[in-house]
């Protein structure tokens, strides 16, 4: 491979993840207009706010933002994990903790094979 696919597929990579964060992130405040108004739903919405500035973030060409693709994903699943009883994932929360195990590997791979 060339280093022209390579740098390529990466970049690829970089807008999938960005892709992926950037909707999940306007899934996540849109769920305001079918959730009762809790601190649950303001917290959620909260997340969905950083996500879709990470996503953001994501189609420029910083490092840092690959650490927040890493970061912030994580955070939320390790959330929703502590905060639902076992068993009791719903299909939409199945969903959105692929989605954030997607962009964590997209963003950690990138991270991987960004020269210096």
């Amino acid at each position: 491979m060339t280093p022209e696919t390579i740098h390529s597929s990466f970049l690829r990579l970089r807008v999938l993840a960005a892709l992926l964060i950037t909707l999940s992130g306007i899934g996540q405040v849109a769920a305001l207009w079918f959730r009762d108004l809790t601190g649950a739903a303001l917290v959620d919405a909260l997340i969905g706010v950083v996500y879709i500035i990470i996503g953001i973030g994501l189609q420029g060409q910083s490092r840092f933002t690959l650490f927040l693709g890493i970061a912030a994903p994580a955070a939320a699943a390790a959330l929703v994990l502590n905060t639902t009883p076992d068993g009791a994932l719903s299909a939409l929360q199945i969903g959105r903790l692929l989605a954030d195990l997607a962009v964590i590997v997209c963003s950690t791979l990138v991270l991987a094979n960004t020269g210096d």
